[in-house]
């Protein structure tokens, strides 16, 4: 899955596609590099961002949205927690709901959601954005990730949402310390039960603090790495700014582990 940040104030390269025609030109490098998915967002949700209203949010992503899809028939993936902006996203041609909040934000996504045939990311996130790393606690992180998933897949289910359609995210950096980051890394086999996983580390800043530096262009091999970890321990989707490299670690892990 290959980012499309079509926002001025996104962590890692805000700014640099917020231009339609940039983000536009960006979706189709990400494609030549080998990506399968293009998740496309109008908001950022790095710690601490404003929201965006419904409008602006729309202006951002349709027109890219729209453009993409008149050119491939790649997957396209909204990146909102907003079901207005899912629903104008899945009119406009996008496949799949990628939505931070678990489809919880926004009372109206779950029927959204249902109406529709799209597959969806539903990720565990504690807090909003703007307070989600505010002292972040659990009892123990992995069981608190594991027992959210059961929650959220049996509620989703109650609303009419098949299984089948999700993927779940555990949510690096949203709401979790660095531990609390390499402890869900370390245990991943035990989140792959219910659901296929999404793994999301891409430049996050738990690199920046084991690697002890700020510098974005450190969190490159970095990235690397855990994306080759995670695929070995039961990832089948990473989420990535740099999609050649990361796809070639995933081909020669599923080499080594047997074509899977």
């Amino acid at each position: 899955m290959g980012i499309v940040n079509v926002t001025p104030d996104s962590f890692s390269d805000g700014g640099r596609f917020n231009d339609p025609g940039r983000a536009v030109e960006h979706a189709f490098t990400l494609l030549a590099e080998g990506a399968d998915i293009l998740d496309i967002g109008g908001e950022s949700t790095r710690p601490g961002a404003e929201p965006v209203d419904e409008a602006e949010e729309l202006r951002r992503v349709l027109p890219v949205i729209r453009a993409v899809r008149s050119q491939t028939k790649a997957l396209i993936s909204i990146d909102t927690m907003k079901a207005a902006v899912a629903r104008a996203a899945l009119d406009a041609g996008a496949d799949i709901i990628n939505d931070v909040t678990g489809l919880r934000g926004d009372a109206a996504m779950p029927r959204v959601a249902a109406k529709s045939k799209a597959g969806l990311v539903v990720m565990h996130m504690t807090g909003t954005p703007q307070t989600m790393q505010t002292q972040p606690q659990y009892d123990n992180v992995v069981t608190a990730v594991a027992d959210y998933f059961a929650s959220r897949l049996r509620v989703l289910q109650n609303e009419g949402i098949e299984p089948e359609r999700i993927v779940l995210d555990p949510g690096f950096g949203f709401g979790k310390t660095l531990e609390h980051n390499l402890t869900l890394m370390r245990e991943l086999p035990q989140l792959a039960t219910q659901r296929p996983l999404l793994v999301g580390v891409s430049r996050k800043s738990m690199i920046a603090r084991v690697v002890h530096s700020e510098a974005m262009e450190d969190r490159f091999w970095p990235t690397i790495a855990l994306s080759a970890y995670a695929r070995e321990h039961g990832a089948r989707i990473v989420r990535v700014h740099d999609v050649r490299p990361n796809r070639e670690a995933l081909r020669m892990m599923e080499a080594i582990l047997g074509g899977v």
